[in-house]
């Protein structure tokens, strides 16, 4: 007779089995972020003599050219995949003559981080008018008052070149205006600079998101900037076009701007591109994290690095996040 006993008839599937324990969950896993994912924003001012705090952003600073290259140094060595730079010019005019300045302070940074890291990071600079203009857009404006689209494309492709001469290794072509990635691109390739690629803000929302970023980039902005960035309404369709005009400009790789409130674009874009693609995880999504953890209603550790894998997860290759040189330590 047999005395085993009965088998129960549920739960016959168990999923619990594979996360009992640290190694199976690690076994299990899909999604992973790794150092070299990530990549820091970094602000430089011109005339700083050590680094000024971002009140709005906790950790964060506008580095004076030697402290941006102690932190940078750092960064690479923690295991960052890459580095992207904003400049904030002591002096602003309407046309952000600063911004193709060789000795503007963008430029020195760039060169400098070149001269002191040489091929160890990918260094990108942001190319865009809004640090630099008085006015605070991203772009020259029309005698009316709004953004001239094709006229600062002309000086888009002169800082550019003026980039690419000082060392950076991907523009970031953030203004969101038409064209810019075809013009860009063939800016580079007149001046035999094919090696320099592009990694194009597309899409880019016109978000609520960006605040603290514009304290940290001291902006002159009255106003918003919606007759040029992307309208949150909009979805999935006018996203993919975007990207796809980009992709067919030249653009080496696109980018998601902001990342956590556009998962959903983000996943589509990532099915769709061809190219790699990013996702810039935004002053306001860093800030309301500090701002819970600070209060101590959140685990900071733990929810810097789930939102770093949800990001992942929605099919980012690499991340922009003002916790990138804190994550790699920690991901290590």
């Amino acid at each position: 007779m047999n005395d085993l006993p009965a088998l129960p008839a549920f739960p016959v599937s168990r999923p619990r089995r594979l996360r009992r324990t640290a190694a199976l969950r690690r076994l299990a896993g899909e999604i992973s972020v790794r150092p070299g994912d990530l990549i820091l924003p970094m602000f430089v001012a011109e005339n700083a003599s050590e680094p000024r705090h971002v009140g709005t952003m906790p950790g964060v600073v506008q580095h004076s050219l030697d402290s941006l290259a102690k932190a940078a140094i750092g960064a690479v060595e923690a295991g960052v995949g890459g580095l992207m730079l904003f400049g904030i010019p002591a002096y602003k005019d309407p046309t952000g003559s600063g911004a193709d300045d060789p000795d503007g302070i963008l430029n020195l940074a760039l060169a400098r981080l070149k001269f002191e890291l040489g091929d160890a990071t990918v260094l990108m600079g942001d190319l865009c008018l809004d640090e630099f203009t008085d006015h605070g857009h991203c772009g020259v404006l029309s005698t009316d008052g709004s953004v001239d689209n094709d006229a600062t494309l002309q000086r888009y492709a002169s800082m550019a070149r003026a980039q690419a001469e000082a060392g950076a290794d991907l523009l970031g072509t953030s203004g969101m205006m038409d064209g810019q990635v075809g013009v860009v691109r063939n800016a580079l390739d007149e001046v035999r600079r094919s090696d320099v690629g592009v990694l194009a803000y597309a899409p880019k929302y016109a978000s609520a998101f960006y605040g603290p970023f514009r304290e940290a980039v001291d902006s002159s902005l009255t106003g918003d900037r919606l007759t040029y960035q992307q309208d949150p309404s909009r979805g999935v369709r006018e996203a993919l076009a975007e990207a796809a005009l980009d992709v067919a400009e030249g653009a080496d790789m696109v980018m998601v701007k902001p990342a956590l409130p556009y998962l959903d674009i983000l996943a589509a874009v990532s099915a769709a591109s061809p190219v790699p693609v990013a996702a810039y995880q935004v002053s306001g999504e860093y800030a309301m994290v500090e701002a819970a953890a600070e209060r101590g209603w959140i685990d900071r550790e733990r929810v810097m690095l789930e939102t770093l894998l949800s990001i992942r997860r929605a099919g980012a290759a690499m991340i922009l996040t003002y916790w990138a040189h804190e994550a790699a330590i920690l991901l290590q």
